[in-house]
């Protein structure tokens, strides 16, 4: 299909739009296994979390505690055994990576910062009615769902509908496309036929005042 007959006139295929790397690569089920098993672990931690009544902090602090408990005795039983103590890694956050985390979030928080005071300020309008329809949405999402449940959901998302648009890429275009002509039809009748009539009595009513 040409680029006029693809969604946004776009030129790339889904798998280069989503980045071309190993996150695309999963999303679009590449890696079948690995997709597979984000879906069932993140099914799992939600089933978790909805049937034993964890809270997100309680899990990790038990987790922790656990992993912790055992990691201390197996230390204590190895050094009065004269066994070797448990194999962990170094764990050392080098200052490259401490610097590049920092400049990531600060490059980020500044441009959020920035587009925040645009928008206060009112310089840009558009970025305002954006802002403002996201924030609606997010509120009313939030009304009608827990953001563990609201999370899963948006990874299912995900995962399946680029891998099915993927699939079924030429129909969706197709027929996404035609309807979009339609709709525009029909918005050039509707302005023929009732916003030029109502501009026409509007300007008539100006005249007879």
């Amino acid at each position: 299909m040409a680029s006029s007959d693809r969604l946004f006139n776009r030129q790339r295929t889904i798998h280069d739009v989503l980045g071309g790397g190993h996150v695309a690569d999963v999303i679009l089920w590449k890696r079948k296994n690995l997709t597979v098993g984000i879906l069932l672990v993140t099914l799992a931690v939600w089933l978790v979390f909805e049937r034993s009544g964890y809270t997100l902090l309680s899990l990790v602090s038990s987790v922790l505690l656990l992993l912790f408990s055992i990691l201390f005795l197996w230390a204590k039983s190895a050094a009065v055994l004269n066994r070797p103590a448990p194999p962990l890694p170094e764990l050392h956050l080098s200052e490259e990576m401490a610097n590049e985390v920092t400049v990531f979030v600060r490059t980020r928080v500044n441009h959020l910062l920035s587009a925040s005071q645009d928008v206060a300020l009112g310089r840009n309008s558009k970025l305002f009615f954006k802002v403002a329809l996201c924030l609606w949405l997010i509120s009313f999402v939030g009304g009608l769902t827990d953001f563990l449940t609201l999370g899963y959901t948006t990874l299912v998302i995900v995962l399946t509908l680029p891998a099915i648009y993927e699939r079924y890429e030429d129909h969706v275009d197709k027929y996404t496309i035609m309807g979009y002509r339609k709709l525009k039809q029909l918005y050039v009748k509707f302005d023929v036929q009732f916003v030029n009539r109502v501009r026409k009595w509007i300007l008539e009513t100006k005249k007879l005042s």
